[in-house]
């Protein structure tokens, strides 16, 4: 097959040289999939299936180009080179030929090859004929068997390129549905976590649910927390529109090391236990990091309280220290499940939500974000009191007189600790 090769394959937008490849050699997989799609990448992701010397050819490229090198599995010979703006994956062909590669393959968009040196595009399971059809299909059941994540990276990849699955394909998932809980629950959580990062990947959660995938991993997942997740897309939408500051703090990543965004911590807390304490075994058990955990059960404590009409300020600044940084989450899952008891416009999303809200997006605001007059060994020093917890509630009173205009100066802090600790005695 010719004349199909797109100018994102070239060799000259590679990393590395096209000379260090052996002839013959073959990228595949998802880069040459979405170069066919014209899908771009800021990062590349590339993997090549080399006849003999993958690991060889592999270190070499690292060793020329000053790159990393990782060697991903010594037994199947597959190893990977890290470059600032690029990954590219060398593996030792499968089988006797290429085409026997390729029908080791998950789905037939999948099993596309292009061989560089005579910009061939080589495609033995009519894989192109697929991506015209946006359609993902199964090269073979037994494939889907031999690593049964695939059965989980087929509603992932249908959410990301915006293709519907074949519905022999999906039969035959649904029937291998209990392979799954073999894979460990790391491989998974990573796939669910594409589904979580934004609306299109809802309908493909709810699918996976629907299937049997999801079942061996949130078992308390139910009909009702599906209609949660579709319910969190609809208010981060509501939000974004109302509170633009907001909507893009619920894109942002937990932490830099973490993917998941505050929208993923929302949509996860309808997926688990709404009890907070039974939410922490199970995020535990599908081997969330400690900052997603905390996320997810500070929203889930905290959200009813959002929703409190006239709050005082005190319990306001308890709320915000509480929910910190965890408040876009927990916000929008307070909303969203609000939304489904009685379906909000923007006018009450506005009147029951806007104060707290616009409190978090002001940097200025004290009770939101209280800037401390005193540091705790301000105090020790200035009352003359060892180190305690009291210390940390004198801190937290003087925040909030000073939310409350009460105390200004940082003479007034103390004054104010003074008298305080004298009431306490």
């Amino acid at each position: 097959m010719h004349g199909l090769v797109p100018s994102t394959l070239a060799p000259e937008n590679w990393p590395f040289s096209l000379e260090w490849l052996p002839k013959p050699a073959y990228m595949v997989g998802g880069a040459v999939r979405d170069a066919i799609l014209g899908r771009s990448r800021e990062y590349l992701d590339l993997d090549f299936v080399i006849p003999s010397d993958a690991v060889k050819v592999a270190r070499a490229i690292a060793r020329h180009y000053k790159a990393g090198f990782v060697l991903l599995d010594p037994k199947r010979r597959i190893a990977r080179v890290v470059f600032p703006h690029a990954t590219a994956d060398f593996a030792q062909q499968e089988g006797v030929s290429l085409e026997t590669d390729l029908h080791r393959r998950d789905f037939t968009v999948n099993a596309i090859a292009y061989n560089p040196h005579t910009q061939e595009i080589i495609d033995p399971l009519q894989g192109y004929t697929d991506l015209q059809l946006a359609t993902l299909r199964m090269v073979s059941p037994a494939n889907l068997v031999d690593d049964p994540l695939r059965l989980m990276r087929a509603y992932r990849q249908a959410a990301q390129l915006g293709f519907t699955i074949e519905p022999a394909t999906q039969a035959t998932i649904r029937s291998l549905a209990s392979h799954i809980s073999t894979v460990a629950a790391e491989r998974v959580r990573v796939e669910i976590g594409y589904l979580l990062a934004n609306s299109q990947g809802t309908p493909w959660i709810t699918s996976a649910w629907e299937d049997g995938l999801l079942a061996p991993f949130f078992k308390n997942a139910t009909r009702e927390s599906l209609i949660k997740l579709a319910a969190v897309d609809k208010a981060a939408n509501l939000v974004a529109q109302n509170w633009q500051q907001l909507g893009a703090k619920l894109q942002e990543s937990v932490r830099d090391t973490i993917k998941t965004t505050w929208l993923g911590i929302a949509k996860l807390a309808c997926l688990v236990n709404s009890n907070p304490e039974l939410a922490e075994i199970e995020l535990q058990e599908l081997t969330y990091s400690r900052a997603e955990i905390r996320g997810v059960t500070t929203s889930l404590r905290l959200f009813p309280q959002l929703k409190v009409a006239n709050m005082p300020l005190r319990e306001q600044y308890f709320l915000f220290r509480d929910a910190d940084m965890m408040f876009p989450a927990t916000a929008v899952l307070a909303i969203a499940l609000d939304n489904l008891v009685e379906v909000m416009s923007g006018d009450k999303l506005l009147h029951t939500y806007a104060p707290l809200i616009n409190r978090y997006l002001n940097p200025d605001d004290l009770v939101a974000h209280p800037i401390p007059l005193v540091s705790g060994k301000e105090l020790i020093i200035a009352l003359d009191i060892p180190a305690s917890p009291t210390i940390g509630k004198l801190l937290a009173e003087i925040s909030i007189a000073q939310a409350e205009g009460r105390v200004v100066t940082v003479e007034d802090a103390i004054a104010f600790a003074r008298q305080l600790l004298e009431s306490l005695e």
